[in-house]
C-alpha cells in the first residue's frame, strides 16, 4: 500500500488535510467518501502538493528539522526494542506525528518494507532526511541483527548533535543582538541627533576642530547615502554567496578559514569533534572501517578536511594504521591522533573516538564561553568610545568658543 496526502471537505464543510494510505487515489477517494467527507485533491505523499508552493522540488519538501529526527528515531527506537514488528512501529510511529509530511514520509517508508524492502532501502528514498550514515548504520544493524539498539544509539547521537548545535546558536544569538543594537544606536546618533547638536556650528566662519568636521561629514554621508550604503552590503552578502556555491571557491574560502588565526581552531575543533564522533558510531554499529571512514567524511563542512578526510581513508586502505595516517594529515588535532592510537593498541578504538569528540566539544564551550565573555565588555567599551567621540566632537567647538571670550 502507498501513503496519499489528501485535501477533503468534512461534513461541515471545512477544508481538511491529512494522510491515508491506500492501493490507489481512487481507493483513497473511496475511503475518504466512506468518512462522509468530500476528496478535493489526492496524491502521493512523496510528491509535492500542488499549492502556491508546489514550485519546489520534492526532495526539499521532505527535509525536516534535526529535532524532528531526533524525536523520530527516539520513538522508532523505543518501539522496536519492544519487540514490535518494524512496520507496526512504523505505523505506531506515523500515527503519533503531528505532521502531515512526517506521517506521509513513515508511511511510504512503511509501504516499502511491506512490500519486501529492507529499512535502509526504504529511508533511501528521502536522502534529505535520512543521510547516508543514517542509512548505513540502520543497514548494518538489520544485517547483524541488532536494528533496535543501533536505532538506540542513532537516536543519542541525534538528541547530542541537536544539543550541540542548539548550544552553538544560543551562544552566538546575543553576539549578534548586541552588535545589531550597537550599529542601530550610532547610526541613530549620526543620522537624526548629530545633525541637531552642530547644525549651530556648519555655518560658522570660525575653522572647527578636525574632530568636529569628520562628525559632520559622518553624519551627511550616512544621512544622504545611508540606504544605499545597507543595500549595498545586501548585494554584497548575496553576490558572495552566490560565489561560494562554485566549489573551487568555496574550498579557496574555506583555505582561508583555516590559515585565519582564532577563526581556524574553532573550524578545526567544531568539524574534526563531528568527525570523530560519527567515526565512533560507525564503527560501533559494525560498518566497516574504510566505509566509515568515507561515510564521516562527509559530515566535515570545510572543503579542504573532507579532501584530507580522503586522503587518511587512502593510507588507511594501503595499510597504514588510522593513528598515522591522522598524523600525516597534519590538520587533525594531536589529543584525537594520540587517543586514536592509544584507542587502536588497545582494542577499543570506538570508545576513545567518543571520548575524543568530547573532549573537543567541551573544549570548543570553553573556548567560545571566554570569546563571549570578552566580548561583552569589549562591546561596551566600543559604544563607550563612540559616545564619548560624538561628546567631544559637539563640546571641542564649545570650548573653543569659551576661549575666545574670555
Amino acid at each position: 500500500m502507498t501513503a496519499y496526502r489528501y485535501k477533503a471537505l468534512n461534513p461541515a464543510g471545512k477544508l481538511v488535510r491529512g494522510v491515508l494510505e491506500g492501493d490507489s487515489e481512487r481507493g483513497v477517494r473511496a475511503q475518504l467518501r466512506g468518512q462522509s467527507m468530500r476528496p478535493v485533491e489526492v496524491s502521493e505523499a512523496n510528491r509535492p502538493a500542488q499549492t502556491g508552493s508546489g514550485w519546489r522540488l520534492s526532495l526539499v519538501r521532505r527535509r525536516i528539522s534535526a529535532g524532528d529526527l531526533a524525536m523520530l528515531t527516539r520513538q522508532l527506537s523505543t518501539l522496536v526494542m519492544s519487540n514490535l514488528p518494524l512496520d507496526e512501529a512504523l505505523q505506531a510511529a506515523a500515527e503519533q506525528s503531528r505532521s502531515s509530511r512526517i506521517k506521509g514520509m513513515l508511511l511510504q517508508v512503511r509501504s516499502r518494507v511491506a512490500e519486501g524492502h529492507t529499512l535502509a532501502y526504504a529511508m533511501g528514498e528521502f536522502p534529505l532526511v535520512f543521510n547516508e550514515m543514517y542509512r548505513a548504520m540502520v543497514k548494518a544493524g538489520e544485517h547483524a541483527g541488532y536494528l533496535g539498539p543501533v536505532l538506540e544509539q542513532l537516536a543519542d547521537y541525534t538528541e547530542q548533535r541537536q544539543y550541540t548545535g542548539q548550544k552553538l546558536k544560543m551562544a552566538m544569538i546575543y553576539p549578534f543582538i548586541l552588535v545589531g543594537v550597537a550599529i542601530a544606536v550610532v547610526l541613530l546618533l549620526m543620522i537624526f541627533v548629530v545633525p541637531e547638536l552642530v547644525g549651530i556650528f556648519a555655518h560658522s566662519r570660525r575653522e572647527l576642530p578636525a574632530l568636529t568636521r569628520g562628525l559632520i561629514a559622518s553624519s551627511d554621508f550616512f544621512r544622504d547615502w545611508g540606504v544605499w550604503l545597507i543595500v549595498g552590503l545586501l548585494v554584497l552578502a548575496w553576490s558572495l554567496r552566490r560565489l561560494l556555491r562554485n566549489p573551487r571557491r568555496r574550498r579557496r574560502w574555506h583555505a582561508i578559514l583555516l590559515r585565519t588565526p582564532g577563526i581556524s581552531r574553532l573550524l578545526v575543533a567544531l568539524d574534526t569533534a563531528r568527525f570523530a564522533s560519527t567515526l565512533s558510531i560507525l564503527m560501533a554499529s559494525g560498518v566497516p572501517l574504510l566505509d566509515s571512514l568515507r561515510i564521516a567524511g562527509e559530515v566535515l563542512t570545510n572543503l579542504v578536511l573532507r579532501e584530507d578526510s580522503i586522503v587518511v581513508a587512502g593510507r588507511v586502505q594501503e595499510g597504514s594504521s588510522l593513528h598515522r595516517a591522522l598524523e600525516h594529515s597534519g590538520r587533525f588535532p594531536p589529543m584525537m591522533v594520540h587517543m586514536v592510537a592509544s584507542g587502536e593498541t588497545s582494542g577499543e578504538l570506538e570508545v576513545m573516538l567518543e571520548r575524543s569528540a568530547t573532549n573537543q566539544e567541551r573544549e570548543l564551550e570553553m573556548t567560545l564561553g571566554t570569546m563571549m565573555s570578552l566580548f561583552e565588555p569589549l562591546m561596551v567599551v566600543f559604544m563607550g568610545g563612540m559616545v564619548l567621540t560624538i561628546v567631544l566632537a559637539i563640546l571641542l567647538p564649545i570650548f573653543d568658543l569659551n576661549t575666545m571670550v574670555k
